[in-house]
């Protein structure tokens, strides 16, 4: 029950800083992935983890879904991230391997 609650207030501070993913900082972002990200995603996928966002069946297609992504990552791992810094990891990521239209 508290795990879901946890994701539940991940996905709703996604929401709220979606919007404010024009005025995020890609290089604040950068950051903030390689020291909450990586270490996780090198365990999931080995290498330097970047196949998480690499592989031909992932599921995130908008920067949107981005954002939630980020929020529930932060939400399931206990990272601490708050709803700026989602914003900020989330402005990188779509700008470093999305390449999601502006």
């Amino acid at each position: 029950m508290r795990g879901t609650m946890i994701l539940v207030l991940g996905l709703l501070s996604a929401l709220w800083a979606t919007p404010s993913l024009a005025a995020a900082d890609a290089a604040r972002g950068k950051a903030l992935h390689d020291k909450q990200c990586v270490s996780c995603h090198v365990k999931r996928y080995g290498g330097d983890g970047s196949q998480m966002y690499l592989r031909t069946d992932r599921i995130i297609r908008d920067r949107q879904a981005l954002g939630q992504r980020v929020a529930a990552c932060n939400a399931m791992v206990n990272a601490g991230l708050f709803p700026e810094d989602e914003a900020d990891v989330a402005a990188y990521l779509a700008q470093h391997y999305y390449k999601f239209a502006k």
